[in-house]
């Protein structure tokens, strides 16, 4: 499991937001940011993992451990982005080809 609590960022202002603000994200919590192929690090206070999926929530990329102020990060054929604590994927063992299953 990647996050048991996970929020969803599907409006203009959420998804240019994200986590921005945010001091940190629990251990079990991350944020779907839908339509998107890439995301920015710039503003942020912490580290997180980014793993992109598909139009069929099918992995295609996970960048770990991104840093603060980092540009930008992208995923060709990418249709979201979940943004999870750094390391999550590593743990919870997600890798490029995984099918995501949200509930």
């Amino acid at each position: 499991m990647l996050a048991a609590r996970c929020r969803t960022a599907d409006s203009f202002l959420s998804r240019a937001v994200g986590l921005i603000g945010r001091a940190r994200l629990a251990d079990d919590e991350g944020l779907v940011i839908t339509k998107t192929n890439a995301i920015t690090m710039v503003f942020m206070r912490f580290g997180i993992d980014a793993v992109f999926i598909d139009r069929g929530r099918r992995v295609v990329r996970i960048a770990p451990r991104l840093r603060p102020w980092w540009p930008a990060t992208l995923a060709f054929g990418a249709d979201a982005v979940v943004e999870l604590p750094a390391g999550a994927a590593a743990r919870s063992g997600t890798q490029v080809g995984d099918v995501l299953r949200f509930e």
